[in-house]
C-alpha cells in the first residue's frame, strides 16, 4: 500500500511556488505604479506645503565639548624650611603681585645673621691688623734702604725687609678676601632670613590672582619647596578641546567663538582661538585648540565642562533652503521650485553647501521664490500641486 505522504509534499511544494510568484508579480506592479507616479505624477493636483527661498548671511558652526583650564597658576612654595606661624590667605582669596601670604619662624635665621655679623667684623680686623703691619714693613725697608745708601746695612739685611714687606702684602690680600667672603656670607644669612616672608610673586598677567587650593596650616613645620598654596589666574580663563582632522584646517587663531556651560544655562561667553596644536595626539588622532574667553566677574572656575561653537565657514550672500526641501530623484539631490501662479513644479538639481540648523545654502544655484517642503514624494517634474495651509500631509 503506497503512502500518501510523498503526494502531499509535491502538493505543498506546488502551493509554495505559486504563492511566491504572486507576491513577486504583485511587488512589480506595485513598483511600476510607484515609478510612474513619481515620474508623470497623480492625475490631480498634489497636496503639499511650500517655503519661500531665503537670501542671506549663513554660516557653518561645529559645536567642541572641552574643559576650562586657569590660563596661568603656579604653588607657592617656601625657599627655607621652619615652622608656620601665619598664614593669611585661604581657599578663594584674591592675592596681590608680591604680596607676603606666610610667614615662617625666624628665629634661627636671625642667629644666622647674627654670626654672619660677627664674622664680618672679625674680617675687618683681621684686615686692618694686617694693613698695620705691611705699614710697619714697608717702614723697615725704607729704613733699611736709607742706612744701605750710607753703607750701614748690608745687602742681606734688605732682602730680610723686602720679605717681611711681601708677607705683610699678601696678609693683607688674604684678609681683604676674607672680609668678601664673610659679606657674601652675611649677604646669604640675610637673604634665607627674608625668605621666612613668603612672598606669591610672578610675571605678566593680571595683578591679582585666586588662591585655588591650601595644603598647610599654621603650626606646621615645611621642608624647603614643600607646597603651600596654589594660585591661579582666572581673567582670562582658558577653553581646552580636541579637534580632528575634518575641523583642523579651519580653525585658525583669532577666530570668535561662543562658550557655554551647564553652570549658567542659557547664557553665552565671547572667546576666540589663540593657539592650536602644531601636531596631533597619535592616541587619538585629535589636536589641542586652546580659546581665551573673558572672565572679569571670575565666574568661569577651571574645572567646569564647556562647550564651544566656532564659526568655520560664513557666505553673506547665500540662497538659503529648508533642509526639507532637498529630495532625491535617481541619485540626485533637487527641489521642486513652485511656478509662479503656484499651480506646478519644476525638479531643479542643485548643490547642496553649508547646513545651519534646519537651513541649508545652495551653491552654485540662482533660485528665487517658492520651493515644496512636503509632499514632494508624489511630485515629478511639471506635476500639479495644490498648496495647503499647513499641517502633515497625508499620504494618498
Amino acid at each position: 500500500m503506497n503512502s500518501p505522504r510523498p503526494k502531499h509534499l509535491l502538493l505543498t511544494l506546488v502551493l509554495l511556488a505559486a504563492a511566491a510568484w504572486l507576491g513577486w508579480a504583485i511587488h512589480e506592479r506595485l513598483q511600476t505604479a510607484e515609478s510612474g507616479l513619481t515620474k508623470k505624477g497623480p492625475k490631480g493636483p498634489v497636496p503639499v506645503e511650500v517655503a519661500a527661498i531665503e537670501h542671506g548671511p549663513i554660516e557653518l558652526q561645529r559645536t567642541f565639548t572641552g574643559t576650562l583650564e586657569a590660563r596661568a597658576e603656579f604653588v607657592v612654595a617656601p625657599k627655607v624650611s621652619g615652622r608656620v606661624e601665619q598664614i593669611h590667605l585661604d581657599l578663594a582669596d584674591e592675592v596681590r603681585r608680591g604680596q607676603v601670604v606666610a610667614v615662617l619662624d625666624a628665629a634661627e635665621y636671625v642667629q644666622a645673621v647674627a654670626r654672619a655679623e660677627a664674622d664680618m667684623e672679625v674680617a675687618r680686623a683681621s684686615n686692618a691688623e694686617a694693613d698695620s703691619l705691611l705699614k710697619i714693613a714697608e717702614r723697615e725697608l725704607k729704613r733699611v734702604d736709607d742706612l744701605r745708601g750710607r753703607g750701614v746695612s748690608s745687602e742681606s739685611q734688605r732682602d730680610v725687609a723686602m720679605a717681611e714687606q711681601l708677607a705683610k702684602q699678601a696678609q693683607v690680600k688674604v684678609t681683604t678676601a676674607r672680609i668678601a667672603s664673610a659679606a657674601a656670607d652675611l649677604e646669604a644669612a640675610r637673604i634665607r632670613l627674608g625668605y621666612t616672608q613668603v612672598n606669591a610673586d610672578w610675571h605678566g598677567g593680571n595683578e591679582q590672582r585666586v588662591v585655588a587650593e591650601r595644603f598647610v596650616d599654621e603650626g606646621e613645620t615645611l621642608s624647603a619647596n614643600a607646597p603651600l598654596l596654589r594660585i591661579v589666574e582666572l581673567d582670562p580663563i582658558t577653553a581646552v578641546f580636541f579637534v580632528t582632522e575634518r575641523d583642523y584646517a579651519r580653525l585658525s587663531p583669532g577666530q570668535s567663538a561662543s562658550l557655554a556651560t551647564d553652570a549658567y544655562p542659557g547664557e553665552s561667553f565671547a572667546g576666540r582661538i589663540v593657539r592650536i596644536a602644531p601636531v596631533f595626539r597619535e592616541s587619538t588622532r585629535q589636536a589641542r585648540v586652546e580659546l581665551e574667553v573673558s572672565n572679569p566677574d571670575l565666574r568661569l572656575k577651571p574645572g567646569m565642562f564647556a562647550r564651544a561653537t566656532v564659526t568655520l565657514e560664513r557666505v553673506d550672500r547665500a540662497v538659503i533652503v529648508p533642509q526639507l526641501a532637498l529630495t532625491t530623484r535617481d541619485g540626485q539631490v533637487g527641489v521642486f521650485l513652485v511656478s509662479a501662479n503656484g499651480e506646478t513644479v519644476t525638479w531643479r538639481e542643485v548643490r547642496p553647501g553649508i547646513q545651519q540648523g534646519e537651513r541649508t545654502q545652495l551653491r552654485g544655484a540662482d533660485l528665487d521664490g517658492r520651493i515644496v517642503v512636503l509632499g514632494q514624494q508624489l511630485l515629478g517634474d511639471g506635476s500639479r500641486i495644490r498648496i495647503t495651509s499647513g499641517g502633515a500631509i497625508a499620504k494618498p
